[in-house]
């Protein structure tokens, strides 16, 4: 059973199901179970023919709770957003814990992938679990498995990407251990889910402060004269002892402008004390829009023109290239900062037919290439596959271009 038929639970589903195992999916959406069912996929990774395959094996999806109670091993899947104030949004692990709870059976095993602070496994489950009198590592089993999907990679799939493992009791890993190992190549155990919960914030942390360190880079490189992308070129060739970062727009998507902040929030919480480096991190990169404007402003003004009134045009809003997700993409906060200072906006995005920031449409360019000639800027989000095979549309428009993606060169294009 999977809770949850997202960005993870869709493609753990595919997987488990592929191996032999009687998969069902429990979601809330109506319209993604109905959907699902009758073969229509909703993310980038699986397509309709997927699902197709996927229901062949005799899969279905589900909004009714009750079909846990025939689960084997229930998986919960469910996103764990920020609040409004930033801190961790748990209502829908808790919400779905207690599902899981109410339909329980003894024997069972229950695994979180959903990315969420240290102690949560142990904190909230265990005790939601336990409430109808079952024991934890006796009567059921728990554990923590951070989900590792990177949507749109070709190469590291849920297959070949070494699965983590934490459970509540070394029995609770074993049990675990054995449904992955059905379909996963390697699993690695921890001590236990706390281990297991920060392995996953340590993989984004990661990440997220080295990125924030080029994104720091890239502004006083700027300021210096200093072309940071030979920078990153030369340091690369490096064969030891450096990992490749480059500077961006801004962060997006489901994990590195998230992830951080619950281990943030812990840190505070338990030992009252800032996690300085997510901290500061999460302020350069949150500063990256501003400071993109800024480096679009000068470019106007080299051609005699004002931010005010000028068609600025946008090309790839999701938050990486060659994907339609847009969740937490940088386009948004810039596309704020462009029409705050009385940009004419328009966008050009393949992966996107509509977009609307703050409950205004965006205009949608069609045609690439005459869109970037009568546009009176251009603003390079992500390197889509399209920009990539047709970068003479982009570069030989004569149109004033910043590519904030380092993936193109031109007569009038500067790269961030």
């Amino acid at each position: 059973m999977i809770v949850g038929l997202g960005y993870v639970g869709l493609p753990l589903a595919r997987a488990a199901s592929t191996s032999g195992i009687d998969v069902t999916g429990l979601d809330l959406n109506e319209r993604t179970v109905k959907d699902l069912n009758q073969g229509r996929s909703h993310i980038d990774d699986l397509s309709d023919a997927d699902i197709a395959a996927l229901l062949e094996t005799g899969f279905t999806a589900t909004t009714d709770a009750s079909v846990i109670a025939d689960a084997d091993v229930v998986v919960i899947c469910v996103p764990t957003p920020l609040d409004e104030s930033g801190r961790p949004d748990l209502a829908a692990v808790i919400g779905a814990t207690k599902a899981v709870a109410a339909h329980l059976t003894g024997g069972s095993t229950v695994v979180l992938e959903s990315t969420t602070y240290p102690g949560t496994t142990t904190e909230i489950l265990k005790p939601l679990l336990e409430a109808n009198g079952m024991v934890c590592g006796r009567d059921f089993h728990l554990a923590f498995s951070p989900e590792r999907i990177d949507p749109g990679n070709e190469h590291f799939t849920i297959l070949n990407t070494p699965k983590v493992v934490g459970g509540v009791t070394p029995k609770c890993t074993e049990r675990t251990v054995d449904f992955y190992s059905r379909f996963i190549e390697q699993v690695v155990t921890t001590k236990g889910p706390r281990e297991a919960e920060t392995a996953k914030l340590l993989e984004n942390t990661y990440r997220h402060v080295n990125i924030a360190l080029v994104n720091e880079m890239a502004q006083f490189c700027h300021a210096m004269g200093i072309d940071i992308w030979d920078v990153i070129g030369a340091a690369k060739t490096k064969p030891f002892g450096f990992q490749s970062f480059t500077p961006s727009a801004g962060v997006g998507g489901h994990c590195i402008p998230i992830d951080p902040n619950y281990l943030a929030y812990k840190v505070r919480a338990d030992l009252d004390r800032p996690f300085r480096f997510v901290e500061l991190a999460e302020e350069i990169n949150q500063g990256m829009p501003v400071f993109v404007t800024r480096r679009l402003q000068d470019l106007l003004n080299e051609s005699s023109l004002a931010m005010r009134g000028s068609t600025v045009l946008m090309l790839g809003v999701t938050y990486k290239p060659d994907i339609s997700d847009r969740r937490e993409s940088p386009a948004v906060p810039l596309a704020r900062k462009l029409r705050a200072l009385g940009c004419e906006l328009q966008y050009h995005d393949p992966y996107v037919d509509g977009w609307t920031v703050d409950d205004e449409a965006v205009v949608r360019a069609t045609d690439l290439e005459s869109a970037c000639a009568a546009a009176d800027a251009v603003i390079i989000v992500q390197a889509h596959r399209a920009y990539r095979e047709n970068p003479a549309a982009i570069v030989d428009s004569g149109t004033p271009t910043l590519d904030a993606t380092g993936k193109f060169a031109g007569p009038t294009l500067e790269r961030l």
